[in-house]
Order: C-alpha cells, then structure tokens, then sequence
C-alpha cells in the first residue's frame, strides 16, 4: 500500500502520527495512506514565500506562462496513468476520470497562453489613466501586483486533478507560489501529479508545494500576504472565513461553496432545442456519478411539459448503467466516500418528503460487477415536485450525487426565476429557449443570482456544452450560498493573488512605467 508523503519546503516530508486510509469506492479495497501530523507547516509557508514567491515575481507573464506549459505537458505525459488512479481512488469512469484529469491539462495550457499574450510585463494595468486636474501633467493610474504571500489551496474531494490545475494556473500566472491541500479521501491523483512535476524538475523551489493529509495548524500561519481558497461545503467555508488568523490579518478567502444549479426550458422551443435540454439533463445527472459542484440539481419546466420530459430524460436515463467504473459497459460509477454515500442518502430521504421518485430507484441501486453490499453506489434518481413554492428543501439541500428533481413553473421568465432564486445564489443555470425577448429576460432576472448563465438556442443546440463544463476563459464562482467567490475567467482569475493598487504622480513618467503611450510620454 502506497504511503503518501507532502512536499514542503522543497523536499518530501512524512507525517508521525496515525496515517489516514484512502479506499477504492468500488470495492472498498485500501490503497494508500497519509499523515501531516508533526510536519512544521509554518516553515513550508516561509519557504514558499522566500524562495518560491521572489522566483515567480522576477518572472514575466510569458515566463510563468512557459512554467504552465511545462507543468501542462509533463501531466499529459503520465495521462493514461493518472486516469486509472482515477478510476481507482475517485470511482470514475474512464471518461469521468478524463474529465478530471484532462480539465487540469487543459486549463493550464489555456493560461499559459494567455501568459504568453501579457507578455513581458510582471504586473497587470487596469483601465485607462485618470486626468487629475488639468492639462494631463497629474495623472493616476491603477495595476495590479502579485501579492508577496502563498496561496493557500484547499480543494474538494470531486476534482482532485482539475480543482490543482485550475488554481495554480490562476496564481502561478499572477506571480504568487502555492500550497495545495487536496481532500484526503481521493488524494492519490493529487499526489501522484505533483510527484510528477517534482520528478520532472519542473517548478523551481518553493513554487508549488503539496499538503497531504490533515490541514493541522497550517492557517494558524497564514499572513497578511498569504490567500486562501477553497472548494467544498459551505459549512467548512464559514469556518474558513472565521478562523482567528484569517480575521486578524484580514487574510483574502475566496470560496466556491454548494449550489444548487437549475435548467429551465422555455414555453416555446424548437426541437434541437429541446434534445439539448434532455442531452445536458442525462449528462449533468450521470457524470461524474452527479458529484459535481455544477451539476443541475433542479428543473424547471411549464407546466404542460412535464410529463414529456419525465417521460423522455427517463428514457435516457435507462441506458445509463450502474457499476464497476474500470467496465466499458458502466456509465455511473460509485460515489467517493461511504461518508458520501450516507450524505447522498440521507438527503435523498429529505427530499422525499416533497418530492417522488418518477425514475430509479431512490437508494444504492444494483450494480454491476460489484459483489453484494460493497462500494459506495447511489443509483440516478429523478424526482418530481409538483408544488415547488412549497418544496423548501429542494431549494436549499443539495444532494451531492446522481440526483435530481424536477418541478412546473408558470411559463413565465420571471416565474421561472423567482423559483430559481430560491436557491440563495448557484454556479450555473442553463436556459433553453428560442424567444429573443423571453431569453434577455431570463438573463437579467437570472444574472444577479449566478456566476455563470448557459443559453441554449436551436441555431447552436448540436454544438452546445452541458452547463458542467467549467471554461478557463469564463467566471466560475457564484454568489450567496454559492460562495461568494470567483475563479477562472481569463485574466480575471488573477485578481484574487494581486493587489489593486492606484499610483498617482507625473503623468508622462507614469505612462512610461505603465507602458502607456501619451503625446507628451
């Protein structure tokens, strides 16, 4: 059994106490174990920030573009291997496992050219220069800098490989080192993939440094430079938000937290637009076995339509098949964790109490290629609840696997959105329409409530991504229960790790520093 060791201050430090067990879902099998008991996690902070901070900061964009590349490249080169420790450790799919593995390849390219498109500077410009008084001789102007501390990453147990990509792309791009914590339970990938790059002698000292296990002490050492990110419940984000150091050095929390995403079709729809409805709905439900922070939790379709979608998404869903995640033949995989499997259950009992089930079976199904009563398995379930301004605990349980509901609504945009606000804030909703005005009405009813809106017409149904797919160049993060917090989205992503800073002085000698041309610079 592999025991996973963290890499800190530049080396690759094992743990004292009782190790903790990773087990394959599927077969409850143990596969590695890990310990951070007795690890100095302050020393591996002020290495990060010594060593790993002013090698990023001496770098232009392009450069630390160049390092993504390279971290992007050496993870594709060991892809077929960390997929099977996918398939192992999180229950995927081979193709939920690719999701995964190959989100973080590509978000990591996605940022290293767009590295490569900032080019030579080592911080950003925001926004045009400000005339302060006449004649443009006083000017102000405003950058963004790297902040001098660490970023903190706390991921969650769904995403082992993407949730490390997609924040070290953001912060490394920034100029700013990282400490990831991957969730223990599936950390295999994690490890493995940081082994990888350490092996491969591609991040200098300090840039990236690996947490495996137990989180300690490690935010009792956080400064005021330092940013902490995390994905996971909002229940561990608060405690996050209100822990003594992070208050008393106004440390940075960005969170991405539950959502209850939603899909609302449109009274009037044409046929492709429809089929995408259905296709995104089967997607969302059944990959990834539902444990996705995007994955569609609530449906809302006019009344009269119900039924037909019922009836059609269960067609679907009927090919999707349950079990042993390493067979062609399975769709749906095992959840992570028995812990998991408890939680998905216990909620799907909540949601019986206003909801039925129209399709599946409400419980662990039976899987194929899985002896009696082994892994962690909840079988997709749809369930329907006909008086959606009643069903509170639709509105604010997410149910962290193959699970969804759906509910009528009064055909109208704004319905539709009152009923979707009661989610309190989501990642995504996904609308399907063909009426111009009922769209850019939905959009703006819906846009307060979401980081990101998914809209769906006839005229690019065929080529249309379901509303899970997270994209580097686009915001993800959401707002209220959601978290609050934003990632990706291009440049933006950089914002979290740099500070706005206004500089105001001799226009002409600040245009110059800014790379700004003037006519008297």
């Amino acid at each position: 059994m592999q025991a996973l060791s963290s890499h800190l201050s530049g080396r690759w430090q094992s743990g004292s106490g009782k190790p903790a067990t990773l087990f394959n879902p599927t077969t409850d099998a143990p596969l590695a174990t890990c310990d951070t008991q007795g690890l100095d996690l302050g020393a591996a902070l002020d290495f990060a920030r010594t060593h790993g901070g002013p090698t990023l900061r001496a770098m232009t964009f392009a450069e630390r573009g160049d390092l993504l590349a390279a971290m992007s490249k050496a993870i594709h080169a060991q892809r077929e291997a960390l997929i099977e420790l996918a398939v192992a450790n999180g229950g995927n799919t081979r193709g939920d496992a690719k999701f995964d593995i190959d989100g973080c390849i590509g978000t990591l390219m996605a940022y290293a050219e767009l590295g490569k498109s900032l080019g030579d500077r080592r911080f950003l410009n925001e926004g045009s220069p400000v005339d302060i008084g006449r004649g443009g001789r006083v000017q102000g102007h405003h950058l963004r800098a790297p902040r001098r501390g660490v970023a903190v990453h706390i991921n969650a147990f769904n995403f082992p490989a993407w949730g490390l990509g997609e924040k070290a792309a953001c912060a490394l791009l920034a100029g700013v080192p990282v400490l990831t914590k991957p969730a223990t339970s599936t950390a295999l990938v994690a490890w493995r993939i940081v082994e990888v790059l350490v092996e491969a002698g591609v991040c200098p000292p300090g840039v990236l440094s690996l947490l495996c296990g137990g989180a300690g002490d490690l935010l009792d050492h956080l400064g005021p430079q330092d940013v902490l990110a995390f994905t996971g419940s909002a229940d561990t984000g608060a405690r996050l938000r209100g822990h003594k150091r992070v208050l008393e050095v106004g440390v940075p929390v960005n969170v991405e937290a539950d959502s209850l995403n939603s899909a609302v079709l449109a009274p009037e729809v044409d046929d492709a637009t429809y089929d995408a409805l259905i296709r995104h709905l089967h997607t969302e439900i059944t990959q990834k076995a539902g444990q996705k922070c995007t994955a569609t939790r609530r449906i809302f379709v006019p009344a009269d339509r119900v039924d037909e979608v019922i009836a059609d998404l269960s067609e679907r869903l009927r090919g999707a098949v349950l079990g042993d995640p390493a067979r062609d033949d399975v769709h749906v995989g095992p959840l992570a964790t028995r812990d998991q499997q408890r939680a998905a259950l216990e909620g799907i009992a909540a949601l019986r109490a206003v909801a039925r089930p129209v399709f599946g079976d409400a419980g662990t199904g039976a899987p194929v290629g899985v002896e009696p009563g082994v892994g962690c398995f909840v079988a997709p379930l749809l369930l329907r609840a006909d008086d959606p301004a009643r069903a509170d605990v639709v509105h604010r349980l997410e149910v962290f696997g193959p699970v969804s509901t759906i509910m009528p609504y009064d055909g109208t945009a704004t319905g539709a959105a009152a009923l979707v606000a009661r989610g309190e804030g989501s990642l995504v909703a996904s609308i399907y329409g063909d009426d111009r005005k009922w769209l850019e009405e939905a959009v703006l009813e819906l846009a307060p409530w979401h980081g990101r809106l998914t809209l769906t017409d006839a005229k690019m149904a065929e080529k249309a991504m379901a509303p899970g797919m997270v994209l580097p160049l686009l915001n993800h993060g959401g707002p209220g229960r959601a978290g609050g917090g934003s990632e990706l989205g291009g440049v933006r992503g950089l914002e979290p790790y740099t500070q706005r800073c206004a500089v105001q002085g001799n226009g002409p000698l600040l245009s110059r520093f800014f790379g700004v041309t003037t006519p008297e610079g």
